[in-house]
């Protein structure tokens, strides 16, 4: 499989604070990427670094190369903005725009990157709602308010308004730690079939479903990527020790 993105020596710092320290691993096209670890050891800074989220903290500085289909996304001519057009993100707890309806919610990267005609915007949402299992669901109240829907929804609602714009890589943090057991099972459904488009990078906790969805898992502690390699020899026979004894609960 090809590499879709590439991380060579990365480095992330919050003022003192060396929150990563030296990564280089690669990610798979059209595979799912798990990061897992114990809290605070790095996982979800490795993730916003990946769509330069930290240009938006003060204080942060990231050193090394990201380099996504031969282009080095840090790159002082590369625009952010743009960069999270190629590059989407499913946050922890869904995120719907409180104000906006299940339609425009869909839409709403478009509409911050110009004007729509109503008969694209339709497709767009109807097609985006159907990728995500969604649109049986909510088609007859598209003009809803999307809080009105359930947590299990709503993020299914946000990875539609991810995969509208057209991503090449999705982001997940945690995107059904909120959920009940039922969403986090249709989450995972989701997250098999959308590799097929996507190169998926999901940060969990949650061992158990790190082995179901993933193609390749990487374990992080301390800010430092201890080993990464094919998910089912991960958890099988890992290299190293600190990874068997994460793994197998005696520390973390």
């Amino acid at each position: 499989m090809n590499s879709k993105v590439q991380l060579n020596n990365l480095n992330v710092y919050f003022g003192r604070n060396h929150a990563v320290n030296n990564v280089t691993m690669d990610f798979l096209a059209n595979s799912v990427t798990a990061i897992i670890g114990p809290s605070g050891c790095g996982k979800s800074t490795v993730l916003r670094s990946l769509n330069r989220m930290h240009d938006l903290t003060p204080g942060s500085k990231v050193t090394g190369t990201i380099i996504m289909d031969g282009m080095n996304i840090y790159d002082r001519e590369i625009d952010p903005v743009a960069i999270r057009r190629r590059v989407g993100m499913v946050f922890q707890k869904p995120n719907p725009f409180p104000a906006m309806s299940i339609h425009d919610n869909v839409i709403a990267g478009y509409k911050l990157n110009g004007r729509i005609n109503r008969h694209e915007a339709d497709e767009i949402v109807e097609s985006s709602l159907k990728r995500v299992a969604l649109w049986d669901e909510v088609k007859d109240r598209l003009r809803a308010n999307a809080m009105e829907l359930s947590g299990g929804q709503q993020q299914r609602l946000c990875i539609a308004r991810t995969i509208a714009v057209k991503p090449e890589v999705i982001l997940m943090d945690e995107p059904a730690s909120a959920l009940d057991p039922l969403s986090t099972l249709k989450i995972e459904e989701l997250i098999e079939e959308l590799k097929e488009k996507y190169t998926i990078i999901i940060v969990t906790h949650n061992m158990q479903q790190a082995a179901r969805v993933s193609d390749v898992t990487a374990f992080f502690y301390l800010g430092e990527l201890i080993e990464c390699g094919e998910t089912k020899k991960i958890f099988t026979n890992p290299d190293r020790k600190q990874t068997e004894d994460y793994i197998t609960g005696r520390f973390g």
